[in-house]
This record gives C-alpha cells, sequence and structure tokens, in this order.
C-alpha cells in the first residue's frame, strides 16, 4: 500500500522559489548586486597594478622594441665640428657679424669689397702661414652644390638630416660632387682665395644655413665642445 503524501510537501517545495521571487523584488537587491561586483572589480585592478610593482612580468605590447629602435639613432645624432682638418692649424680669422653683438665685434664682422662693408655671414678659418689646408664636411649629408661663384672662388654646398645645410666658400681642389654623400670629417677640398674677401688671402669661409638664411655657426659649434 503506497503511503499517502504528505499535503503540505508541494507547498515546501514552493517556498525557496518564493523567498527568490521576494528577494528580487526587493528595491536595494540589484544595486547591492552592482556594488559588490564593483568592489570585485576594484581589488582586481588593485592587486594587477600591485603585481606590476612587484616586478610581475608583463605581456609584450611592441612598445620595447620600438623604444630601442628609437634610443640608438637619438644616441648617434652628430655634433657639428670644426671644417678643418685637426692636424691643420687653421684658426679662426674673422666671425659671424652678429646683430645682437657689441659694436667691437660688429665692426670686426664687416668685409670690405667695392669700397662698401658687408656684414660678415660666416666665420672664416687659415694658417698663420697662409699655407693651404684640408677642408671637412661638418657633418654627414648630401652634396646638393659645387660651383665656381665670380666672388666668392670655388664653394660646396651640404645638406644634413636636421634639415641645415653646410656652405664652404674660397676653395681649391674640390673633391666632391653633386649628388654625392659624405661622411663627417670627409676631406671636400682645400682652403682656396677669392675675389670677395681678397684681402684674407688663402682661407675657408664656413657658413651654417636654416630654412636658406645663413646663421651663426657658433651656435652648432659650442654644442660639439
Amino acid at each position: 500500500m503506497k503511503p499517502e503524501e504528505p499535503k503540505n510537501v508541494k507547498n515546501v517545495e514552493k517556498m525557496p522559489r518564493l523567498k527568490w521571487k521576494r528577494l528580487f523584488a526587493k528595491k536595494w537587491f540589484f544595486p547591492a548586486v552592482y556594488m559588490a561586483a564593483a568592489a570585485l572589480i576594484l581589488t582586481l585592478v588593485w592587486w594587477y597594478q600591485n603585481a606590476q610593482d612587484q616586478g610581475v612580468t608583463q605581456p609584450k605590447t611592441g612598445l620595447e622594441e620600438l623604444k630601442q629602435e628609437i634610443l640608438p639613432a637619438d644616441e648617434k645624432r652628430e655634433s657639428m665640428i670644426l671644417p678643418t682638418d685637426a692636424g691643420a692649424e687653421a684658426k679662426q680669422t674673422m666671425g659671424y657679424y652678429e646683430e645682437a653683438g657689441s659694436e667691437k665685434s660688429k665692426e670686426a664682422s664687416l668685409v670690405k669689397y667695392a669700397n662698401t662693408y658687408w656684414p660678415h655671414t660666416g666665420i672664416d678659418y687659415a694658417r698663420k702661414d697662409g699655407k693651404s689646408f684640408e677642408v671637412v664636411a661638418a657633418m654627414s649629408g648630401k652634396v646638393i652644390r659645387v660651383e665656381e661663384n665670380p666672388l666668392n672662388g670655388q664653394q660646396v654646398e651640404i645638406r644634413h638630416d636636421n634639415g641645415l645645410v653646410t656652405v664652404y666658400q674660397s676653395l681649391a681642389d674640390v673633391r666632391v660632387k653633386e649628388g654625392q654623400k659624405v661622411a663627417q670629417g670627409d676631406v671636400i677640398a682645400k682652403a682656396g682665395s677669392n675675389q670677395f674677401e681678397k684681402e684674407a688671402g688663402v682661407h675657408l669661409h664656413f657658413e651654417v644655413r636654416k630654412g636658406g638664411e645663413p646663421v651663426n655657426p657658433e651656435t652648432y659649434l659650442k654644442q660639439a665642445r
């Protein structure tokens, strides 16, 4: 004979469901769930940052490799050197005409030609004995001009990666051609003479141009000292 099922069994089974429905119906239930989830996320974030501080291995993002590629290039960036051979014993004989300079320095940086005084746009180098000397590239770059100028004599212009252009005038025995790439320190010519600075004798006239305009070479040469 099958025992008779208690009458309140179904009611007992429905009780947990009713409790959950009542719990869901509470206004504070879902906000509490959200707050608990947010607290869990914040905890995980805090743990992750703490793990980073303690040197936990990080996933590779490619930034490390990028830095390794960039830094060496920056470290190898050239500083301008004197455009004269180290053993030439050539010294500066005339400086750049600086508008903001003293009256004495400006007077010493004027070139007399055709009964007129002209501001000197570069630096002149010469030997005390008046002999010629080798002229070298102040920085690596590409030769963009080689020509004979009626006033300035033979001249060479070199464009560099930083946008500057170095100009070498009053040359002799030019050894480079237009379009040729040169390395810093390569001999490009020898010092000669020209008509514009005839009184200077055998010398090198050296200019630095930025945006097509001459600037004081000392600004860049001092950075290498």
